[in-house]
């Protein structure tokens, strides 16, 4: 949860700070926002199938090739470290997130299934 923290302090918006927590489908974000989310859910849940069409259409959201590849790198980071994390079966210090039931009651749907 101190992402979230740390992000609603420094975007003033603490409401859509939990709403990315728990639903980012929920958040008040911009189009380009969203298509960003869009793409790190599917680089995350389905990484096979991330594709060129994905990143034609963050670039037609605004984004540059740029943006695009440390997006990519940063997504595909935290994927990888929280795997080497959960392999080893490191625990996440107290804070960084609520515990399994309570984010689940609380995150609205489950990302491997279409609503």
């Amino acid at each position: 949860m101190s992402h979230a923290r740390d992000f609603g302090l420094e975007s003033g918006n603490e409401q859509v700070a939990q709403q990315l927590v728990y639903d980012y489908r929920t958040a008040e974000l911009s189009a380009e926002d969203r298509t960003l989310c869009n793409y790190a859910v599917k680089l995350t849940l389905t990484p096979a199938e991330a594709n060129k069409k994905d990143v034609t259409t963050l670039r037609q959201s605004g984004y540059s090739d740029e943006q695009i590849t440390i997006a990519a790198q940063v997504i595909g980071y935290f994927n990888y470290i929280n795997r080497i994390a959960d392999g080893l079966g490191v625990d996440p210090q107290d804070g960084m997130q609520p515990g399994e039931e309570d984010w689940r009651a609380a995150k609205g749907w489950d990302y491997t299934r279409s609503r």
